[in-house]
């Protein structure tokens, strides 16, 4: 029956808001959203506060031009009105989602309009009462509403009471401006006049949003909607010293010394000023504290901290940024203990937070909250989640945003995912492309050879992080095709590049990779030291300092420069050999397998425009290499 499961945002649908065209994203209890940068997790929480945040549309407009997504807030004009204007007309808007029984064409002539609805499950017995002309049931088993005509189907374990919201934004011609409102979503749909969904019903479903940009500004003023504001209203404490203060600040008159020359001069203004107009247009300026209104001195006062061991205070954003975090998190804590039944949201605990004190607010924010929605790009928060608490984030290029979760194929055990969290898969989940290498040398290597490419020749090479590639070591050569599996199942752009392989092996990489990078040696030291100079090597003996136990073996490592060099790269595997050796080539000296690698990896994540020609087809012309060693 109703009532059994904690409160939470159960599924979020999005339309037409900023990146993100269309989007449905189901929440477990706990989440953690993740992807590369850009990819809409910031969008998602912004959704939510303008759904569910009290204070979120109280700032006016609520929505602008740029939240629409790609700014399309109009219809394109209408072609008997448009002559040739429109053949230059932007694309229409898309349609909403979840359109059934609607025509085709009919969303078209609809103004473009923001739609963001949100289902919230587990409510209380008195979130049931308050909101009860509204309340659906939501079906945990098929994630989905239940409109069975069974009444007493609503009995089952896995059904629920739901609230659905519904914030609508769009563009008034006749006002010229934007307008947003959350509404009960089924008021939308049964009634012909739709009820709002007010501040303080939204009060009653407890959502906090912390944003990166608010934690250092507001928290401990008494502006409306800061942190001490929200706190001071959830006790029901109502300060009555505006009145008090105002009083003692209007007979305070500052620079009233005449010793300071300023009431000297503020007098001579006055004189003059009676010169000019008669005694009821003003008289006898002087200086206040503030404005001495209710609102000025909302954001005027502010808290001051002690520092160090000191009684000295300072305002308290003026503290560290990894205090003013702790102490922004403090307040949550106080927020949420008292509220005891809310969502919260927040972006990027990590943010000049310790690794320790990450964990810490991960922990207590959970402990302390109904359901908690986290973005982040820190492995120490990430590993504090399960799988199935973990949704990773990604949007096509039409903005349709999706969610996945981890999947780990059979090869890869669930302890050693957790055990190689931080050094193999972390990266990974949180990239938008991810390279496969075979071992640990090739995944040193090719970053470096990428950076060092770019370094010499900036027209023509890119690093990997500019093309936002991430090198992940696959450990063996049977992971490969696993790996890749993983992170395509998550829609990560995938590539391999690997020694070479049975055409058994080859196949199975393939089918899990857009590209397989494929050389012909039997190891990457080998591919290196026959496919690059002698000259290359004798400088790099010389530059290096060589272990003891190795120059037993070559007293003079650049007289038999092939032999020394291939010791070393063996003594060094897996420790940045080959990798430091690259990183001091020139191009001619880098092997051609590993710079058409790098080109090959830049055509594919930025396609050459037409009809301008790929600075890469330089490659394509015959060039003279040196002579190769070996």
């Amino acid at each position: 029956m109703a009532g059994r499961e904690t409160l939470k945002i159960s599924h979020l649908t999005i339309e037409n808001f900023r990146g993100i065209r269309r989007a449905s994203l189901l929440f477990p209890d706990h989440v953690v959203l993740i992807g590369d940068n850009n990819v809409g997790k910031t969008t998602v929480l912004e959704a939510i506060d303008l759904v569910l945040g009290p204070d979120r549309l109280s700032r006016r407009p609520p929505v602008d031009e740029h939240d629409f997504h790609l700014g399309k807030y109009l219809l394109p004009p209408k072609k008997e009105d448009a002559g040739d204007a429109v053949a230059a007309a932007p694309p229409e808007a898309p349609a909403p989602a979840g359109g059934d029984g609607v025509a085709e064409g009919a969303a078209d002539k609809a103004e473009p309009q923001i739609t963001i609805e949100a289902t919230v499950t587990g409510l209380s017995e008195e979130q049931q009462g308050h909101f009860n002309a509204y309340i659906e049931w939501w079906d945990s088993k098929d994630d989905r509403l239940y409109n069975e005509p069974k009444p007493d189907g609503v009995d089952a374990a896995t059904i629920t009471a739901a609230l659905r919201v519904r914030f609508i934004g769009k563009y008034d011609a006749e006002e010229d401006d934007f307008e947003g409102n959350a509404y009960y979503a089924r008021s939308l749909e049964e009634s012909e006049k739709p009820d709002f969904f007010t501040k303080k019903d939204k009060q009653r479903c407890g959502f906090l949003y912390l944003r990166s940009l608010r934690t250092g500004s507001r928290a401990l003023s008494l502006e409306h909607g800061s942190l001490l504001d929200i706190i001071l209203r959830l006790k029901e404490i109502r300060p009555q010293m505006w009145e008090d203060t105002i009083a003692a600040l209007s007979s305070y008159n500052v620079a009233a010394d005449e010793k300071l020359g300023i009431s000297g001069v503020l007098g001579s203004i006055s004189e003059s000023l009676k010169k000019y107009v008669p005694r009821e247009w003003g008289i006898n300026p002087h200086l206040k504290v503030s404005t001495l209104t209710r609102e000025h001195l909302r954001k005027v006062v502010t808290a001051f901290i002690a520092t160090g061991d000191g009684e000295h205070a300072a305002p308290f954003y003026r503290q560290g940024t990894g205090t003013i975090n702790m102490l922004v998190l403090a307040m949550l804590s106080q927020i949420a203990a008292d509220k005891q039944n809310v969502i919260f949201a927040m972006e990027e605990p990590e943010t000049a937070i310790p690794p320790y004190a990450q964990k810490r607010i991960i922990h207590e924010i959970r402990k302390l909250s109904a359901q908690s929605i986290f973005t982040s790009h820190s492995p120490y928060v990430l590993e504090e989640f399960s799988l199935d608490e973990t949704v990773i984030l990604s949007r096509s290029p039409e903005g349709d945003l999706d969610m996945a979760f981890v999947s780990l194929p059979e090869s890869v055990k669930h302890k050693r995912y957790r055990h190689e969290f931080r050094t193999r898969f972390c990266e990974g989940l949180l990239s938008r492309r991810v390279l496969i290498a075979e071992g640990a040398t090739e995944a040193a290597s090719f970053p470096a050879v990428a950076r060092r490419l770019a370094e010499l020749m900036p027209e023509k090479y890119s690093a990997l992080e500019a093309l936002g590639i991430c090198v992940i070591d696959a450990g063996t050569e049977t992971q490969v095709a696993d790996l890749a599996k993983l992170y395509r199942s998550l829609g990560k752009s995938t590539f391999a590049a690997c020694d070479k392989q049975t055409d058994e092996s080859k196949a199975a990489i393939e089918a899990q990779v857009d590209k397989l990078f494929m050389h012909e040696e039997k190891g990457f030291e080998d591919l290196v030291l026959k496919n690059t100079t002698e000259d290359a090597l004798k400088r790099f003996c010389k530059a290096m300092t060589w272990p003891p136990h190795l120059l037993k073996h070559f007293p003079d490592p650049a007289a038999n420069a092939v032999a020394a060099v291939k010791e070393y790269f063996s003594w060094s595997k897996g420790n940045w050999g080959i990798a430091d050796f690259l990183a001091q080539c020139t191009e001619a000296e880098i092997p051609e397998w590993i710079r058409t690698a790098c080109l090959e990896l830049q055509k594919l994540c930025v396609p050459a425009e037409e009809p301008e020609a790929n600075p890469a087809d330089a490659d394509a012309q015959p060039q003279q290499e040196p002579a190769a060693v070996g």
